[in-house]
């Protein structure tokens, strides 16, 4: 008789994600276990409980979920989960802080319906951020030209730095956007642009947007009013405004959610996966094919 399906959330917060909780559920685990507060040197002894209760055959029963609004901690909780695997006594586990992951994921196959991302120059704003990051990593891992943007030039060169390390590839250029001038040099002959802002910054002003002419795609993944590109509703699904494709965050958040809840599920697949940004972003293609 098959295991139940036990999915462990670890979370460093003072209370564990809702969301990421109701998502599990909907992703029809068997059981959920919650711990907040995690630190790294709480894992062993809660990675050791799911590994050591069940028999090797029944492992990829057992999946651990990271999450947290921290990225770097969860970061950190992911880097010490797999520190405690051994030979076949592993679980497989997803990175999601923050929704980090999913989300970038979403952004980059939102825009590769649209364009083809091999031969596209795509800017990041605010790339330096989590969402931002890995949104330029993917974009980067597809085969397109990135520009990394960031109000800081420095800021924007260390994103490249450390994007350039997980993908030695990468053609990143980084820009500076701390103004409207900036912003629109960084947007000339982009075919894409992802605001990754923070809440309630616009990065895009409406005139500016109006103003890209090579613009394809417009993605804003921020949903508090104000809006990180002007003019695009939150809701915005395929809408093409002023010639271009826009998506608000909401607009992409449907497949956000399809995202998380697919690879949530693939953990009980085997025991022995890693699910950040990159396998993340390959289970997101294949849900489009």
């Amino acid at each position: 008789m098959s295991k139940p399906k036990v999915l462990i959330q670890l979370d460093p917060d003072p209370h564990a994600s809702v969301f990421d909780a109701l998502v599990a559920i909907d992703s029809e685990i068997d059981h959920l276990l919650q711990y907040e507060r995690v630190e790294p040197t709480d894992v062993e002894e809660l990675v050791h409980g799911a590994m050591f209760t069940r028999g090797p055959r029944d492992l990829h029963q057992t999946a651990i979920f990271v999450g947290g609004r921290d990225v770097a901690v969860g970061e950190l909780l992911l880097s010490s989960v797999r520190s405690c695997f051994f030979g076949p006594m592993r679980v497989s586990i997803m990175l999601d802080a923050n929704g980090a992951n999913t989300t970038a994921a979403a952004a980059i196959v939102a825009a590769g319906r649209h364009v083809d991302l091999s031969a596209a120059t795509v800017a990041v704003l605010a790339a330096t951020g989590p969402v931002g990051q890995r949104a330029a990593l993917l974009a980067a891992s597809a085969g397109a030209r990135v520009r990394v943007g960031s109000r800081s030039g420095d800021r924007a060169s260390a994103a490249c730095g450390a994007i350039q390390t997980r993908c030695p590839t990468a053609q990143l250029e980084p820009v500076a956007t701390a103004d409207a001038t900036q912003v629109a040099n960084a947007l000339a002959d982009a075919d894409v642009v992802i605001a990754a802002g923070t809440v309630g910054v616009e990065l895009i002003s409406e005139e500016v947007r109006r103003h890209c002419p090579t613009l394809k795609v417009a993605i804003d993944l921020n949903a508090v009013p104000p809006v990180g590109i002007a003019g695009v509703e939150v809701t915005a699904s395929a809408v093409e405004q002023d010639g271009v494709i826009c998506y608000g965050a909401i607009g992409v958040g449907g497949t956000k959610m399809k995202i998380h809840k697919a690879a949530i599920q693939k953990l009980f697949t085997a025991n022995d996966l890693v699910l950040d940004a990159e396998q993340i972003y390959d289970l997101a293609r294949d849900l489009e094919e």
